[in-house]
């Protein structure tokens, strides 16, 4: 595929690139879940997954439905696709919004996939190692005198996933800062000046994407997300300067010749 800059790229040239960049992410994706299955399935990953909540059962997880623990595994097996694809898929959001970056930028890609691919497993891991521990012990030993719990592995793994999965994606705001960066949308200077509102946003965002409506969810993912706020913010500066130094040094090479 031909390169062109935003402004040399024709606007059905530039249709036709994202549509094959969609193509490739979406067959990524399906890579991923195909792969995924087979994970859950050989590495009895539903039993690993079964931990957390364990010691509140008494026996196993029940299903109330013939096609649950089908849909269970191929939901979780979809979590592992996109923790697979997510490099690819990554790849291709970066390289189609490249042509807005200088070329010293372009050399950050690799570090940026690898960066956004780690952030997006701290995420994960975060969810749980910290937090689903955390909401289960509340949760199952919260009014247990008075109620009795049945929790069906659909709720269960339900809730686990989407979890997990809002964690990592939450983790990735750097990255998305820094494409709007890339794009011109957004400043340093802005960045520092919306700061007296990150923090609301941020735990309102929180609030919003958390299951179940659970002020200590919302906590646990406002802290760090806050925290990626400002590595953001730094990041964002350090480009910027690097950017316009650049561009300082091209008008004195102009002037000079």
């Amino acid at each position: 595929m031909a390169k062109h800059t935003v402004g040399e790229m024709p606007f059905l040239d530039h249709l036709e690139e994202l549509r094959w960049r969609i193509i490739w992410c979406i067959g990524a994706l399906l890579v991923g879940l195909l792969a995924g299955f087979t994970i859950v399935v050989k590495g009895q990953l539903i039993r690993i997954l079964q931990q957390p909540i364990s010691p509140y059962l008494t026996g196993k997880l029940i299903f109330t439905s013939p096609a649950d623990p089908f849909s269970i595994t191929l939901s979780v097996s979809l979590m592992v696709g996109i923790v697979l694809a997510s490099p690819v898929i990554i790849y291709h959001v970066w390289a189609f919004l490249s042509p807005a970056l200088h070329r010293h930028e372009k050399k950050v890609v690799i570090p940026v996939i690898v960066g956004a691919v780690l952030l997006f497993i701290s995420g994960v891991a975060l969810a749980w190692f910290f937090v689903i521990p955390l909401m289960l012990k509340f949760l199952m030993t919260f009014q247990t005198e008075s109620l009795q719990g049945m929790i069906t592995a659909s709720g269960y793994f339900s809730f686990v996933t989407s979890l997990a999965l809002t964690f990592g994606a939450a983790f990735e705001l750097p990255v998305l800062i820094l494409a709007l960066a890339a794009m011109g949308l957004v400043t340093p200077e802005f960045l520092s000046r919306f700061r007296p509102y990150a923090l609301v946003l941020t735990f309102v965002a929180s609030a919003f994407v958390t299951p179940g409506d659970i002020l200590l969810a919302s906590v646990a993912l406002t802290i760090p997300l806050y925290l990626l706020y400002e590595l953001s913010v730094l990041l964002t500066a350090l480009i910027f300067r690097k950017r316009r130094s650049a561009a300082r040094a091209a008008a004195a090479a102009e002037g000079a010749a």
